[in-house]
């Protein structure tokens, strides 16, 4: 019964970080219930789970036939007590999703059980059966695919700098995304968060500075773990136009997108960026309006429109001046078994995408194209002239150094990428992870490449794989007070949050990663420990102007300040 236990819990939830509430069973479900499972199950799963195809997660439908709710609910709530057997599926589940779910002890029974009877309801209307679990011989880990992370002697010392408010009272308490400079060089920082929230941090106090959900129409914050409010940046001659550039997600509701596919795929949702322009530029509370530049359809929830920035330190006479940097996911594409719609110069998907928000050369009118773009000359229909660099699944995060842009590639489901972009670059997503090739038929499992293909797929800089984390949250090469830290890309693993750090020279000669050490008021600890939480959630955070590195963390709203490094 255990072997079953395990076999089906890991099939229902084990492997996601996301797959909070996978879990619905019982015999006598009410219309209450379900309908409050669907919307926890919207809320808590969907962006890793279906019930009829596998996804970042295993598929759901029929779990509830394989063992008692009892059973199940005590698995989401400690999976570890089941892991720690050693069962041989859940070994092989192990190594085919290369992830493991944290407790969900925070949810209440009664909320499981809702999600339970939903997934029960949904299974036998739909008559969906159990996923099989092959239950050949384990006897191995398989073989790690990239080097191990080091540990480094190298500590950093971190301190409580603010504490965000909570924007639920359900963990994660906050969504925190984005950090910025203050346009008017005043010291203070700007941060949003995910519902819909951006703050203004001046002299450790926090206060609204803006509020974008009832300035758009259908705007969502769920399901999925990077929707809602996703990133904001200040044109560099704010103080003069008084302009900020925010993306967002809006229930799809048949407003036409700029990107088009086959009406037999399904829009999930659709990703909006927008030039909102503030009235006084001197207001501590923005009042103003907003115009929409780009609007896109995704068939998922989960990578969307991540970061956005433009090059800094450019003066007002470059041709680089006022270009804004987007970084778009394949939008759930490749998971959801639509490929096609993404590793291609005819789709914004997977792409990041540099424009001028002030021209109008633009298909749809709404901003520029700059004339120097890699694909400004290339022919055939539907080309997107936008496109700087393509072929990501995930670009999480942006970051220019020593004329350089990095960017971090949250990948499937055995590497984390950091990448140099280059104009006209193809990074290989859909068929190339890491430094393997990867098919269709199976995104979980790589293949070793034998032909030669590094003029056509640029590889990564540096990686890690997924004995080390599992999804990586981008950062910013230090170039602050901290002489230890100093010529260092420092990122980290969002769920685990742990801290790394890549040795950044001219010639990107050393792609070796390493672990840092946190301490706290002189002792060493980790981010687990601080937040109280196995998902960290972590971001990493640069005030340019200061030099200061900033830690935040979504399930506590803390974000710290990174004070000494030392060996």
């Amino acid at each position: 019964m255990f072997r079953n236990l395990l076999c089906l819990s890991l099939v229902a939830a084990l492997f996601v970080q996301c797959a909070r509430n996978q879990k619905s069973a019982g015999s006598q479900q009410t219309t209450v219930s379900q309908t409050s499972g669907q919307a926890l199950f919207t809320t808590n799963c969907a962006s890793c789970h279906a019930l009829e195809t596998e996804e970042i997660g295993p598929r759901l439908g029929g779990v509830t036939s394989l063992l008692p709710a009892d059973q199940l609910i005590a698995f989401i709530k400690n999976p570890n007590a089941f892991i720690e057997k050693g069962d041989k599926r859940t070994i092989a589940l192990a190594a085919r999703y290369k992830m493991v779910m944290p407790p969900f002890d925070f949810l209440k029974e009664e909320e499981i059980k809702s999600i339970l009877t939903y997934l029960d309801q949904e299974s036998k209307s739909r008559d969906l059966k159990p996923l099989v679990v092959e239950t050949d011989e384990v006897t191995a880990k398989p073989e790690r695919l990239a080097a191990p992370i080091t540990k480094s002697s190298l500590k950093v010392g971190l301190e409580d700098f603010v504490t965000m408010p909570f924007s639920s009272e359900k963990m994660p308490r906050t969504r925190l995304a984005t950090m910025r400079s203050s346009p008017h060089k005043d010291g203070a920082l700007y941060v949003s968060d995910q519902r819909g929230f951006i703050y203004r941090i001046a002299d450790g106090q926090v206060s609204e500075f803006m509020n974008i959900r009832p300035l758009v129409d259908n705007f969502i914050n769920e399901p999925g773990l990077g929707t809602g409010l996703g990133s904001f940046a200040f044109h560099p001659d704010y103080l003069q136009n008084g302009l900020i550039y925010i993306t967002h997600t809006e229930a799809f509701k048949g407003k036409a997108a700029d990107n088009v596919y086959s009406d037999t795929i399904k829009v999930a949702m659709q990703w909006v960026i927008s030039e909102w322009k503030v009235d006084d530029v001197k207001s501590p509370v923005f009042k103003g309006k907003r115009r929409e530049l780009l609007r896109i359809n995704v068939p998922g929830a989960v990578h969307g429109v991540q970061d956005i920035g433009f090059k800094p330190e450019v003066s007002k006479g470059s041709p680089e001046y006022g270009l804004l940097y987007i970084g778009i996911g394949d939008g759930s594409s490749t998971i959801s078994g639509y490929p096609q719609l993404c590793h291609t110069l005819k789709s914004p998907l997977g792409t990041i995408l540099r424009i001028d928000p002030l021209g109008s050369n633009s298909k749809n009118g709404n901003y520029g194209i700059p004339a120097d773009n890699p694909f400004v000359k290339e022919k055939g229909d539907g080309v997107y002239s936008e496109i700087y660099a393509y072929g990501f699944r995930n670009p999480h995060r942006m970051a220019w150094y020593d004329g350089k842009l990095f960017s971090a590639e949250v990948s499937e489901s055995n590497f984390e990428e950091i990448n140099v972009v280059v104009p006209g670059g193809d990074y290989g997503w859909n068929v190339r992870e890491g430094n393997f090739g990867i098919s269709f038929k199976d995104l979980k499992k790589v293949y070793k490449v034998t032909e030669p293909d590094t003029l056509k797929y640029i590889r990564p800089f540096a990686l890690y794989d997924h004995y080390d984390g599992s999804a990586i949250s981008g950062g910013y090469v230090y170039e602050g007070r901290l002489e230890a830290l100093k010529n260092k890309y420092i990122c980290g693993d969002i769920v685990s949050g742990k801290l790394f750090f890549v040795n950044i020279d001219k010639n990107l000669s050393d792609p070796s990663v390493h672990e840092l050490t946190v301490t706290y008021q002189g002792k060493n600890t980790s981010l687990t420990e601080l937040t109280g939480a196995k998902r960290v959630d972590v971001r990493i955070e640069y005030d340019r102007q200061t030099g200061e590195m900033y830690i935040m963390t979504k399930p506590d709203g803390k974000i710290r300040r990174v004070v000494n490094a030392t060996l």
